[in-house]
């Protein structure tokens, strides 16, 4: 059973694809830098220095990052990532709780994976393999954890 994505403000959208792409790099990395935090990703390390994008093509909206030292951290530049994963925003919902996979989207071109496709499916495989916990005991569980 799909979860209701609730509607995005046209407003809102049309505003978010105005600004540049370094404000939702900065916003992008701030929160891989929390799911990691809260142990909800797998060991990335095979993004060591490597740089990705994720687009959300509903809403018009690129988020560049690179991982580094173990740290996402924005791409505040034009360079063209390494990898970009490219979905509506509904599917990468649907993702994050786990009423579809990867591959399905992958393979009904509803995830789009470009540049270094054999990085970019490494990535794929891993979210695919990632066990997602219940998302607000993450959350809480990072909430109770000190800064620093």
């Amino acid at each position: 059973m799909q979860t209701a994505l609730p509607t995005f403000p046209p407003l809102l959208a049309t505003l978010l694809r105005k600004l540049p792409a370094w404000p939702h790099g900065v916003i992008g990395s701030l929160g891989l830098n929390l799911a990691q935090r809260a142990q909800v990703l797998p060991d990335l390390q095979c993004l060591e220095g490597r740089s990705f994008a994720i687009e959300i093509r509903d809403l018009g909206v690129l988020i560049p990052c690179r991982f580094e030292q173990g740290r996402f951290r924005p791409i505040l530049s034009r360079a063209e990532p390494d990898v970009r994963f490219s979905a509506e925003l509904a599917d990468y919902w649907a993702l994050i709780q786990r009423e579809e996979d990867p591959d399905t989207l992958f393979f009904h071109r509803r995830l789009v994976i470009e540049g270094d496709t054999e990085l970019g499916l490494t990535v794929k495989n891993l979210l695919d393999a990632m066990e997602l916990p219940n998302l607000r005991a993450a959350l809480w569980q990072l909430l109770k954890r000190p800064l620093g």
